[in-house]
């Protein structure tokens, strides 16, 4: 059965590599959002911006980073981190430089983003989720491969 779950990423970086792993089977996320899209919701405001987080949230039980050069940087996907913890749902990332994308071809490792969230008693966030580095030499197939235990383990032990 298809697992639901909600994608964080930096649009503008890493829009085609995120396709890519939105087109693997064994899970079903949010609709992708078109950049024309994406700048309506964006000029709307940062209220207009949260209310879509919240709603493309809903009902899902794991929110997957995709990591990406910049993405430790992006305001909104630090948001979507802190409110995917904060809903107890599964929390994890996925690097995806090595992802190919037709426009760029790869692109370097990005910083872990859970670093910048930090936990009540003041550590990293980082120190208690889980950041997967695909093999550089088939990094595709390594997510397509292991992605859907990667969302069971996340869930599971938002549970304990």
């Amino acid at each position: 059965m298809a697992k639901q779950v909600f994608y964080s990423f930096h649009f503008d970086n890493d829009v085609m590599r995120v396709q890519q792993i939105r087109n693997i089977g064994a899970i079903e996320g949010n609709q992708p959002i078109t950049a024309q899209k994406w700048e309506e919701v964006k000029n709307q405001g940062d209220a207009a911006v949260e209310k879509w987080i919240d709603d493309k949230m809903k009902g899902k039980s794991c929110v997957i980073v995709l990591i990406g050069e910049e993405t430790a940087n992006r305001n909104w996907v630090i948001e979507e981190i802190i409110k995917g913890w904060n809903a107890g749902k599964g929390v994890f990332g996925i690097y995806i430089h090595n992802i190919k994308c037709a426009r760029n071809g790869t692109c370097r490792k990005g910083s872990n983003p859970f670093d910048k969230v930090s936990l009540q008693d003041g550590r990293p966030l980082s120190s208690v989720i889980t950041c997967y580095d695909p093999n550089p030499l088939y990094a595709y197939n390594d997510i397509t491969s292991n992605i859907e235990a990667w969302i069971d383990s996340a869930v599971a032990a938002r549970k304990k």
